[in-house]
């Protein structure tokens, strides 16, 4: 199964924070405005990124469950959430979490390491109201989609995915090559991630069909980052990725990596949809 180290997962969260659609998240927001508590389950959790952007638009009081298959991003999301909050208290059983307060909220934070590829029915076996995941689905197979939906549909939560990568990449300068090595980008996205063979660009298209056909309401928008000089660090760290998976297609030839590689680039547009699910 794929896995991001915590120093990218800590690059890219300014840049995740500030593409996400405002319309989505107000919509998210408004479904949950007359309730008082709301208990959520984040897949793929990360470092806790999305608790951070998501946990202002909930209720004050708040039950997370943090799902990664990665036992060390779920250390890290521990003391990266401890740091975020302003007051951060340990349960008495270290595996059980924390109980966080940010602002007038108070958040219940478990911790659950399960391979989401094998075992989605762990990751949703509690009580939920909420479903939410962050960059998670164009790592995915249709199938999972289509068993992913049918649970929560099943469960009559609400859904809410962040940042889907939904196949626009622009970069300046634009070379004549781009349009080249994202067509190779895509090939190698495609791939087997641990899911079975990767949706990909399709994958936000696709988790709305599903929604749809489970009798959902879909509010999809769009969440592109748009970098530009000030974005230096998080440019670079784009541009080795695109290469090293380009490299791995064999699609391209590795001069013509080595010379996209080597252009300057002042901006980047990496195309993303939020989408809002909610049961009619």
């Amino acid at each position: 199964m794929t896995t991001f180290s915590s120093e990218w997962l800590k690059l890219r969260e300014a840049a995740d924070i500030k593409a996400r659609n405002r319309e989505v998240s107000n919509a998210l927001s408004a479904r949950f405005a007359q309730r008082n508590e709301v208990s959520v389950v984040d897949l793929g959790s990360g470092t806790g990124s999305n608790l951070r952007a998501t946990a202002p638009l909930l209720p004050n009081l708040q039950t997370w469950t943090l799902v990664d298959h990665d036992s060390a991003l779920l250390d890290s999301a521990r003391r990266a959430l401890s740091s975020w909050a302003d007051t951060a208290q340990p349960h008495a059983d270290y595996a059980a979490g924390l109980t966080l307060t940010k602002g007038y909220a108070t958040i219940h934070v478990h911790f659950l390491q399960c391979n989401l590829a094998s075992d989605l029915h762990t990751a949703l076996s509690q009580r939920v109201d909420l479903v939410t995941a962050s960059a998670l689905f164009d790592l995915v197979s249709a199938d999972f989609v289509r068993a992913f939906a049918h649970a929560i549909a099943d469960r009559r939560a609400v859904f809410y995915g962040a940042l889907t990568y939904n196949g626009i990449q622009r970069w300046q300068p634009h070379r004549p090559t781009d349009s080249q090595m994202t067509s190779a980008f895509h090939r190698h996205q495609l791939g087997d991630k641990g899911f079975g063979p990767a949706l990909g660009p399709m994958a936000s298209a696709h988790l709305a069909d599903q929604f749809r056909l489970n009798g959902y309401l879909v509010l999809e928008g769009e969440s592109p980052w748009q970098l530009s000089r000030n974005d230096r660090m998080l440019i670079d760290e784009l541009v080795r990725g695109h290469a090293m998976a380009v490299a791995e297609t064999g699609a391209v030839d590795i001069k013509t990596i080595e010379a996209w590689v080597k252009v300057q680039r002042t901006g980047a547009e990496t195309g993303h949809t939020d989408i809002y699910a909610v049961p009619t």
